[in-house]
This record gives C-alpha cells, structure tokens and sequence, in this order.
C-alpha cells in the first residue's frame, strides 16, 4: 500500500477503517450529499459554496460554519494536492454516494489533476444475500475491495463528468438516456433509474421513495415514526439515503398518514395514493431541487418508464 497516496472517502466511518487497518496515505473526507438540493457544475466554486450552504441551513439547520470546516475545508486540501502517485475514491453503490463520487471526479478534472485515479466501490459481495456498505464489510474484505479497485481509464472520466454535467444542468430527460449505456461504473445505470424514479409519479404525485414509505406503514406493524425511519432505511434499495434525509421525507408525508390505536396507518389519502386513485402533485408541490433541475418540473410514468415535463 504506496504511501504516496491520497485516499478520498465517503464519509467518517470509512476514515476509521482506513486508519484501523493502518492504510499508509493521505484522507480527505468528502462530506456531502449532492443528491438532493441545488448543485452547481463548478464545484467548490462561490457559487456552488453558496447554494449549498443555503440548501443545508433551511432544510437540515446545518450552519455555514459547519459546512466550511466539514467540506470547504476538505476540498481546499484536495485543491492544494500535488505528486501524488494515485488517489483512490472509496464510494458505495448507491445514489447518495455516486452522485458525491461524480462530483468529486468532475472536481478533480476541473482543477486538472492528471495522477491516476481509482475508486473502490461496494456493493454485491460473493455469499451475501444483500448489497453492502464498505463499513459493513469484514476487515477481509474491505481489503479486497481495494486490491481489486477500478483504475478509471479516460473515457470513465469522460463518463463520470457528462454525467455531473447533465446533473447540474437541467437535463433529466438525457441523464435518463444514459441508464442504458455500459461504463466501467458497475452500479451507476441503477443509481441513474433510482434518480428517475425520485421524480413526482404522474398519476399520484408522490415519487418512489415516498410511496414505499407508505407501502411499509399498509404491511407492516409500525408503532412510531422512528420505527418507520428504521424500516424505510432498510429497504430503501439504491438511494442510500441518511436518517436526516428519511426523517425529513417522513415529515413531509403526515397529510398521508395518522396514529391509530398504537400504530401508524394510512389515512383516506394514503390509501388514494397505494390506490392510485388520486394525484397530490399540486398539493406536495415545493421547491425541492435535484442538482439543476426542480423536482416538481418532471413527472416519472411508471407505466413506460419515461420522464415528461409537468407543463
């Protein structure tokens, strides 16, 4: 394991791993969910800066200062970087994370760094019933992971940026066209149809992580809020979202549900929506942003599978 490396992780718990299995090299820590909220192409830039620090402060009472010691102050390391004989990105599989990895690859073109680039990624694993984090990994095989990493030729590159590029920009229509194009990025076609599919449904308003939500309240026994977080965490698929982002989509869906005789049940408008008798669109309707596009601009037909403009 060269020491003249510079690790790039998703989040804390794999900077622990590292640090516990003695991985020789430099971290940054990349601190962000770029899944959901405005996004700007040039990341790090004035612009970029701000609009996420908007974003976090009014939905999540993330302070400014926080944002500038928890990322700013990690990208302006990644700015100063020089000689490094490879950087590896360690990123998961799911939508949260490789729409983080994107960002972190477009900055690395941006700001011209040319040294080797590789990316472990977690997913399925050999004897694994389920798909899995890189901090759920065995000390075995997280170092398998790394000796088996993807050294992302430039035509990933290539890939990974258009991608961010069409995230930023108002484009879901083409992000959708690119689900179906192979690249060395094993799990990015289904992080791409995730996001799609984040879209308000066209017949009920709601989009595919929100109805689950109420599906998990209609079949099982669900006695609080936090016992539905924990349920809706865990069958989430390839969102890989935080109990911050599912605890906000929770409150946002209590038109649609109630507490009865010591557990959650849907209301009339919750059956509407498992129904699809019903369409909430007008009445959810916000200004929630996915990178540059606003989500209520675009409804998902789960019928054809197609995005269309909402008018």
């Amino acid at each position: 394991m060269n020491s003249n490396t510079l690790h790039i992780t998703n989040g804390d718990m794999v900077l622990k791993r590292l640090d516990a299995l003695n991985f020789n090299g430099d971290r940054i820590v990349w601190r962000e969910m770029l899944c959901e909220g405005p996004t700007v192409e040039e990341v790090g830039s004035e612009q970029f800066v701000e609009a996420r620090k908007h974003f976090l402060k009014e939905n999540y009472n993330i302070t400014e200062a926080d944002y500038e010691e928890k990322f700013v102050a990690e990208l302006n390391k990644l700015a100063a970087i020089n000689g490094y004989d490879k950087i590896v990105l360690w990123f998961e599989f799911d939508l949260f994370c490789h729409v983080n990895m994107l960002a972190a690859i477009s900055y690395l073109i941006q700001n011209k760094k040319v040294m080797p680039i590789y990316v472990v990624c977690s997913g399925w694993v050999d004897g694994e019933l389920q798909l899995k984090g890189l901090s759920e990994l065995t000390d075995e095989q997280f170092i398998k992971h790394y000796e088996n990493k993807l050294k992302l030729a430039p035509e990933d590159l290539a890939v990974a940026h258009h991608i961010w590029q069409l995230y930023c920009d108002e484009k879901p229509i083409e992000l959708k066209a690119e689900i179906t194009k192979s690249s060395n990025f094993k799990y990015l076609s289904s992080c791409l149809r995730a996001h799609v599919e984040r879209f308000p449904n066209s017949k009920t308003g709601l989009n595919t992580l929100e109805t689950n939500i109420l599906k998990l309240i209609d079949l099982h026994e669900v006695s609080s809020e936090h016992q539905l977080c924990g349920y809706a965490l865990k069958y989430q698929g390839y969102y890989g979202y935080g109990d911050m982002q599912i605890e906000r989509m929770i409150k946002a869906l209590k038109p649609f549900f109630k507490m009865h005789e010591g557990k959650l049940v849907l209301n009339t408008k919750g059956q509407a929506v498992l129904d699809g008798s019903q369409n909430f669109y007008d009445a959810l309707k916000d200004q929630s942003f996915y990178g540059g596009t606003h989500k209520y601009d675009f409804l998902y037909n789960s019928n054809n599978h197609e995005l269309v403009r909402s008018h």
